[in-house]
């Protein structure tokens, strides 16, 4: 545990001051002023992120990384010190979120909450079967050509492996530390914190129906969160920018900015997991308040922004498999000797969708939704069935709602009403739109691979968000007796779900207490393997099963065929033909 807080320390202190210096880089040109805390940390992480995978083409991230990285810090604060400090005293001071001892209280039992809970814990299956080498061959050797030819896998490329690599001290010697889930985490419990102003004033919002989703999640994983798995990287980033964009909606915010930056992370979302890239959905809102205000300069600075948040996880994906996505074939672009051959590519792309659907025989891709549909669902959990029927019907509210609001404006048209202030008091743009992005994302899940933990985030969300937004509608235009009446029972059912779940997970700690891991966080898991040769060079592969671990490196699931580009594994591996 004394592991993690000191790694968390470093995390927080260099993703805050990377933060600062890109956000003060942005709004010196694009005139705006943040002091929520999370802004800085959250800009940080994809900046270091961007750059952990920029390194990586070209070395292994590691110690190297990390003093750049210092480096580059120390001048963002010796060129701007007094900006700093002050930002930093305003930040603690004078926002609406005043650090009362209260506040700072319960940050700081969060903090070690979710300290203890990143020490120990459970290891995801596939972080013993990819994920760990994944972030193996990024601290050692960056990005490898081919690297997918050796175990496919291996080629489904995250910008959370880099972020991953960059933090975890294997470079010191010891063991390699995965604690960068567990700082989001603990980030995204601290955004949640604000639902006790909600919950007092008994006024509820669509954006607190959201952070309760967040809490259950959070909750939910806490056991898990140890492990470096792109899914929970995902999700966290996902309620992240749902939650500050209702936030957003809620108080009116007309600047562009905050809305745009919030695209711009919704780009690094689908670099952590492209199965999450329809959230992009959001851009539709700055985009047509900048190009109808034709402000093309501010435009070119977003798209510019999105383009180099995206732009080396692509190159990683040519890189280590040859395709630009893999395993999606549909854009050949590049033909490289290291590239994954097509037919193993289609194969992996229908093993994952088939896998997702509770099936493990890919011959069964191309079953119809009607036969499969129903057998998936009833392999769920009896808690995801209901919250999977309530984003279902959520998505039927959202449709019937979209009709309504297109026929209001039709009747307006036609009697030349112009008041946009009546309309926004049915609708916030920006809130259906939200509602929008999380109901087509939970439709995209459900028709594709709907494995509980790809896109448990869009089943949450969608009926959070939705009826969430339709309860606060209804309360507008409430009478203020039953508007009082309501709000005091709507947060006194909150609360007692979060009592329940904050009993149950204390439960789970008490339960599964051993008194370990209070100085060095639990390591990965690994297993037993035998080596192998391939032109000289010593490869593993497990003995049972398919899960190598961390310490057995280089290794796969089995034997591979392969050939090496040039004298080592440095120089990258092409398919055996």
């Amino acid at each position: 545990m004394l592991s993690v807080i000191v790694i968390w320390l470093y995390i927080g202190i260099t993703t805050f001051i990377i933060g600062y210096g890109v956000l003060r880089v942005i709004t010196r040109h694009l005139p705006y002023c943040t002091l929520n805390a999370d802004a800085y940390f959250m800009c940080g992480l994809v900046s270091v992120t961007v750059y952990a995978q920029f390194f990586s083409l070209f070395s292994g991230v590691g110690q190297a990384a990390n003093l750049v990285l210092c480096v580059l810090c120390a001048l963002i604060i010796l060129v701007n010190r007094k900006a700093f400090a002050e930002t930093v005293r305003l930040m603690v001071f004078s926002t609406e979120e005043t650090f009362s001892r209260f506040v700072f209280g319960a940050v700081l039992v969060l903090f070690l909450i979710f300290a203890y809970g990143a020490s120990r814990g459970m290891i995801h299956y596939d972080t013993g079967l990819y994920h760990a080498q994944s972030i193996r061959w990024i601290e050692e050797y960056g990005a490898v050509r081919g690297l997918g030819n050796l175990h496919c896998r291996l080629a489904y490329n995250s910008s959370s492996f880099a972020l991953s690599a960059l933090y975890s001290m294997a470079f010191l010697g010891g063991p390699s530390f995965h604690c960068v889930a567990g700082w989001l985490s603990f980030l995204l419990a601290v955004v949640c914190l604000s639902i006790g102003k909600s919950l007092r004033a008994g006024r509820i919002r669509t954006s607190d129906f959201a952070r309760v989703m967040c809490v259950y999640y959070l909750v939910n994983i806490f056991d898990e969160m140890i492990s470096p798995a792109s899914d929970y990287f995902m999700v966290l980033v996902a309620f992240y920018i749902v939650i500050r964009w209702l936030d957003l909606s809620e108080r009116g915010e007309k600047t562009i900015l905050p809305y745009a930056l919030l695209c711009v992370l919704g780009v690094f979302l689908m670099t952590v997991k492209l199965s999450a890239a329809l959230i992009l959905l959001l851009t539709v809102y700055p985009a047509c308040r900048l190009t109808g205000e034709k402000r093309w300069g501010e435009t070119g600075a977003y798209l510019g922004l999105g383009i180099l948040t995206a732009l080396p996880f692509f190159i990683r994906n040519v890189v280590i498999s040859g395709w630009l996505v893999y395993p999606f074939t549909q854009i050949d672009l590049f033909d490289v000797v290291w590239k994954i051959p097509r037919g193993l590519a289609d194969y992996d792309a229908r093993e994952i969708q088939v896998w997702g659907r509770g099936y493990t025989d890919v011959a069964q891709f191309d079953m119809p939704v009607r036969e499969w549909l129903p057998g998936w669902f009833g392999t769920l959990a009896g808690s995801d069935k209901v919250f999977v029927l309530a984003a279902v019907a959520a998505v039927a509210v959202l449709l019937a709602e979209a009709a309504y609001l297109i026929w209001r404006k039709h009747k307006e048209y036609r009697a030349s009403l112009t008041d946009s202030v009546a309309r926004e008091r049915v609708m916030s743009p920006a809130l259906f739109l939200a509602q929008a992005t999380v109901a087509a994302s939970f439709l995209f899940w459900l028709c594709t691979s709907p494995l509980i933990r790809y896109g448990c985030v869009w089943v949450y969300l969608t009926a959070a968000v939705v009826f969430g937004g339709l309860y606060e509608a209804v309360m507008r235009f409430a009478d203020g007796g039953w508007r009082m009446a309501s709000g005091r029972t709507v947060s006194a059912l909150i609360v007692l779900l979060l009592i329940y779940k904050g009993a149950a997970l204390a439960r789970e700690i008490a339960g599964s207490y051993v008194n370990d891991y209070w100085l060095v966080q639990k390591d990965y898991d690994n297993y037993e393997t035998r080596p192998y040769e391939i032109a000289g060079v010593t490869f593993y592969c497990p003995i049972a099963g398919d899960q190598v671990g961390y310490s057995s490196f280089p290794s796969s699931p089995s034997e591979a065929g392969i050939g090496f580009l040039g004298e080592g594994i440095s120089d990258g591996f092409r398919a055996d033909k």
